[in-house]
């Protein structure tokens, strides 16, 4: 995790300077300060910084990974890569109550609540989907 942490971690800096170029740009150019892209270059910024830590802090945590050994095989990689919901329909619930969620930003902030409240269903569903059922443990 080595390489995804310094991408994050490299990438933060960036962003605030691009925060920095975009705002004096925009400034030079109209004469009048543009805080909304100023703030939200600044944002992605701070969201860079934020993976990266989570990043910084998990690779902290376990094993060096192969993809981390410039000298390992490929065969080092081999075997299970996590555990993965099989035959699995929340995700497609949850993308379906995103999509309502967002249909909502268009049409009426009521629709906006029917999408959250099915959004908790479904995340409720896929949270605990192995502790019924045929795959439970």
């Amino acid at each position: 995790m080595k390489v995804e942490t310094r991408l994050f971690l490299w990438g933060a800096p960036f962003f605030v300077l691009a925060s920095v170029v975009y705002g004096w740009m925009t400034w030079q150019q109209d004469g009048v300060f543009e805080p909304v892209g100023t703030l939200g270059i600044m944002l992605v910024a701070a969201l860079v910084a934020m993976v990266g830590a989570y990043l910084g802090m998990t690779a902290r945590r376990i094993d060096a990974r192969p993809e981390d050994n410039p000298d390992a095989d490929i065969s080092e990689g081999a075997g299970d890569q996590g555990v993965y919901a099989p035959w699995s329909w929340w995700p497609l619930a949850i993308a379906g109550a995103a999509a309502i969620g967002f249909l909502g930003l268009a049409v009426g902030w009521w629709v906006l609540y029917i999408g959250a409240a099915l959004g908790v269903i479904a995340l409720v569903g896929w949270v605990f989907e192995f502790s019924r059922g045929q795959h439970s443990h």
